[in-house]
């Protein structure tokens, strides 16, 4: 369960009991999917908590919200000062930050003036609750209703992500790795992907996922490592003979991936360049100091 009798949210400019937190019926979000969100995580670090880019998940959220033309009524600055306010009130320290903004209530198909600003947050270790996850290609295609949107987490966006997941479930698989509707490798339901190959990470390129700020920090620490990192288009025969693979997220941070559709990594992970950039990355928003000579 996600909260309890004490647990607090920020509610349109107040901090309310989540358990006493009205959402109108009529949101235009609940019956349509129209709203946005992001995910964010904090941690316990040498410098104090810190929302790990903090300003980032709120200036896309910000971005999401002018795309939709949703209106979002509070600053960068003053949500993440929410945020902070949200988890001191829950005394939480590691934990997951869900902002999101539902349009108003409208039954038609058009524009809302209004909007509800909630963030909540809770107790939440990484995503995959195991070391590392099996994964199976997926028969359902990444799809967005509008390309120009890809970079926004658009509440509607997600739906076809649950199905790949309930379906690689069933299929005995703990996640599913989806493909762009030309066939080529995109990303999972909720994390973006890489692989490693020949001393190389690779990952798909910008234009049918949603380009993850954790992503973006990944490629970040390779370039700082001298990881050699490239976004091209790729097919599920190129991950054929994969050193090692990860998801990457904010819920998932950096998970190892053990196959692909029963085939098994080459690498133990801990002698890949990827644990390299998880355990980088660990420290990175940990506030913790790293380096490493790539062999």
């Amino acid at each position: 369960m996600y909260y309890n009798s004490k647990t607090v949210l920020f509610l349109d400019g107040k901090f309310v009991k989540a358990k006493e937190a009205f959402i109108d019926p009529f949101t235009q979000t609940l019956h349509y999917g129209y709203g946005v969100f992001e995910g964010m995580r904090s941690y316990e670090t040498v410098h104090g908590i810190k929302i790990f880019k903090v300003r980032d998940h709120f200036e896309r959220l910000k971005r999401g919200c002018e795309l939709l033309d949703i209106a979002l009524p509070y600053s960068v600055d003053e949500l993440s000062q929410f945020s902070y306010k949200v988890l001191e009130q829950n005394k939480l320290t590691h934990a997951y930050i869900r902002p999101i903004v539902l349009a108003g209530a409208n039954m038609a198909l058009t524009h809302s003036q209004k909007s509800t600003v909630m963030i909540m947050a809770w107790q939440w270790d990484r995503y995959f609750d195991e070391k590392s996850v099996r994964v199976s290609i997926s028969s359902y295609e990444t799809k967005y209703a509008d390309p120009n949107k890809i970079d926004a987490k658009i509440c509607g966006h997600f739906v076809n992500g649950i199905q790949a997941t309930m379906e690689a479930k069933q299929k005995g698989f703990d996640e599913a790795l989806q493909l762009d509707p030309h066939g080529y490798i995109a990303c999972g339901p909720a994390a973006n992907f890489f692989f490693e190959k020949n001393g190389k990470l690779f990952t798909a390129p910008k234009g049918n996922i949603l380009p993850g700020i954790t992503r973006k920090t990944v490629i970040d620490i390779c370039h700082e490592l001298d990881i050699p990192v490239e976004e091209k288009l790729f097919r599920p025969e190129d991950l054929e003979q994969a050193d090692a693979a990860f998801f990457c997220g904010t819920a998932a941070e950096i998970t190892p991936i053990e196959s692909i559709e029963g085939n098994a990594m080459k690498k133990d992970w801990k002698k890949s360049i990827s644990y390299q950039v998880q355990d980088a990355y660990r420290n990175l928003v940990l506030d913790k100091s790293y380096s490493y000579v790539i062999v």
